[in-house]
């Protein structure tokens, strides 16, 4: 039913624990697919097994998930984060969604997840807060919260811009405030890079290059903002 596309920028360790997670949803027949776009030099393809395929290419992260929903031949599309895990209950949600969804066929929506950092003490709460606000509001959430759409509305849209940077945003204004649902069930995303630079400064640099996309700034300007 899903096909589940993770962009990466090599094969490793953290990419192997992120698939291993997803092997209850095929074992439940949630996900028949789990497509690995790294972005490389060259375009191959590789099958790891049967419900595994990594294919290489160009041209950065939006051109990883263009490649890898390309791919995809199933109803539905999962896009998820390399360093992502989504909390125990996604399945049963995720599910219920799809069900929903299929029973109004006229309004179709796509779905993220709740943002969480898989990091303790105040900063992180507040930063999740904040996120969270952002997307009652805004309807925004980013590409580290995933994003559930059916083939159907994926291509309507126009499905994800060949972008370095920004192509999360990009897709979500396409998809429009009215078409964007936030789930409950969490995608506990990776911390490090706040820890790096500091939650403040990763913050403020990320609301920055936000706000520079939203004004028209070249994406190849605001990418070496964002670091």
């Amino acid at each position: 039913m899903i096909s589940v596309i993770i962009p990466s920028l090599t094969l490793g360790a953290s990419l192997d624990a992120a698939v291993a997670r997803l092997r209850p949803a095929v074992e439940a027949g949630l996900v028949s697919a789990i497509i690995v776009a790294v972005d490389g030099q060259a375009a191959a393809h590789t099958r790891l097994d049967a419900h595994v395929l990594v294919v290489t290419c160009g041209g950065g992260r939006g051109a990883a998930l263009a490649e890898g929903a390309a791919l995809a031949t199933t109803p539905w599309l999962l896009f998820l984060h390399a360093d992502t895990v989504l909390q125990p209950g996604w399945i049963d949600e995720a599910s219920q969604f799809i069900d929903a969804q299929a029973r109004s066929p006229h309004h179709h929506s796509a779905a993220a997840f709740r943002f969480k950092l898989d990091d303790t003490g105040f900063s992180p709460r507040v930063l999740e807060a904040l996120v969270r606000l952002r997307c009652q509001v805004f309807k925004l959430p980013y590409g580290d919260q995933g994003l559930l759409i059916s083939r159907r509305l994926y291509d309507e849209v126009g499905g994800y811009q060949r972008l370095p940077l920004m192509e999360d945003v990009a897709i979500i204004r396409k998809l429009g405030r009215r078409r964007v649902q936030i789930l409950n069930a969490a995608a506990v995303t990776s911390a490090v890079r706040y820890q790096h630079d500091g939650y403040i400064r990763r913050s403020v640099r990320n609301v920055t290059c936000l706000l520079l996309y939203s004004l028209g700034v070249p994406v190849r300007i605001i990418q070496r903002i964002y670091g």
